[in-house]
């Protein structure tokens, strides 16, 4: 045999040898249901406070745009409608 087959053999014996121990240790670590579900709720947990975050800075964008007047106006609306609603409730 030429000594770039043994080699070839030698490494692909080494591979089977010493390679299979670092897949299974892979799939171990993260092996219990409870660590999973814990770590797919941080995840989503992550993601809504990002969306929450993007639609906060969508709305302070949207208003910056908006005219003082459209601003007040848009203010005074909202005062007088929860106002009436105060009031609707009284009776």
């Amino acid at each position: 045999m030429k000594l770039r087959t043994i080699l070839q053999l030698f490494l692909l014996c080494g591979l089977f040898i010493f390679g299979g121990g670092s897949v299974e240790s892979s799939y171990a670590q993260d092996g219990s249901v409870a660590k999973a579900e814990k770590t797919i709720a941080k995840r989503r947990k992550q993601e809504a406070k990002a969306a929450k975050k993007e639609a906060k800075k969508s709305k302070k964008a949207f208003w910056a745009r908006q005219s003082k007047e459209a601003r007040k106006s848009v203010k005074r609306n909202q005062k007088r409608q929860k106002k009436a609603q105060r009031d609707a409730k009284s009776w």
